[in-house]
């Protein structure tokens, strides 16, 4: 059997534009949905759902595009960018509440399920309750703090901008050693990623790269667009916000917690010691925030 969420049901939820996501559904109480990153799926957050599904309804969907979520090159007239847009995923998420009888809840993203939740948290103010983003910036900081050589750590941000083609022949030539590299690069704790968990992620990702290349490839145009909108509007997130990141602000050159603060009046930013996959590196640090961050 693949490895699962202990206690969890998978579910086939319909979302926005006739999309379908599949969500993993456990616990009771107040709704908490969880979104995950890159390149994973929604078993990133198995130790943390079962530990929040004691006192709460958890959602863990696959994000569209990734995993056993329909993976749309268009959808109701839009182009693939719009498709991808993370206002567009952010609607799924809104919908598959909704379609799970919840109207308001608390949202946490990782990596690019951040980018969801944040955009998410500005488009649906009265939606979603308390924010949580993991180890990421807003897309418009990121693009405005990458500069010089210290960018090579982001190469793939890059590759995927790239216009439709390219990206996707390079990236399938060998799908399990690019997103494998990220998996290796990224762990300071391989070990909280076994073997098991690894090749269910690598296989979700050999599937889908068109669809992940899509994503990225929106997170360079038209997120940056709705980002900037925003920006010039001076709309900010409503809702109490919490902030993980790992230090690697100040070697990138960049104060992430002042380019939060921007966004978030209600923020606590705190950096942790732990590798990019802190849910599964280190899931007590993650859900002790979150718990923090849902009595506010």
């Amino acid at each position: 059997m693949p490895p699962a969420i202990p206690g969890f049901d998978l579910r086939r939820v319909p979302a926005a534009d006739g999309v379908t996501l599949t969500a993993a559904v456990g616990g009771s109480g107040p709704p908490v949905v969880l979104l995950h990153g890159f390149p994973q799926t929604h078993l990133m957050w198995r130790h943390v759902a079962a530990d929040l599904a004691a006192d709460h309804t958890v959602i863990c969907p696959d994000l569209r595009g990734y995993g056993a979520s329909d993976k749309p090159a268009e959808a109701g007239g839009m182009t693939t960018d719009a498709v991808y847009a993370k206002r567009t995923m952010a609607a799924d998420i809104v919908a598959v509440a909704a379609a799970l009888g919840h109207d308001r809840f608390a949202l946490a993203g990782h990596d690019r399920g951040a980018l969801v939740a944040f955009r998410a948290a500005l488009d649906h103010p009265g939606t979603v309750t308390h924010l949580a983003c993991l180890d990421v910036l807003p897309t418009l900081d990121m693009w405005e703090a990458m500069h010089g050589t210290t960018a090579a750590v982001g190469f793939h941000l890059y590759l995927m901008a790239q216009p439709p083609g390219l990206p996707e022949r390079m990236i399938a030539a060998d799908p399990d050693l690019f997103f494998g590299h990220f998996l290796d690069l990224w762990a300071r704790a391989p070990e909280a990623v076994p073997a098991d968990v690894r090749a269910v992620y690598l296989a979700a990702c050999r599937a889908a790269v068109p669809s992940i290349v899509a994503d990225y490839r929106a997170s360079a145009g038209i997120d940056v667009t709705h980002d900037a909108a925003d920006r010039a509007a001076g709309n900010r997130l409503r809702m109490p916000v919490a902030v993980l990141q790992q230090d690697w602000g100040a070697a990138l050159g960049f104060d992430a917690a002042a380019l939060w603060s921007a966004w978030a009046p209600d923020l606590r930013h705190t950096t942790v010691d732990t590798g990019h996959f802190m849910a599964e590196e280190s899931p007590a640090t993650v859900v002790r925030a979150l718990r923090d961050l849902l009595a506010r």
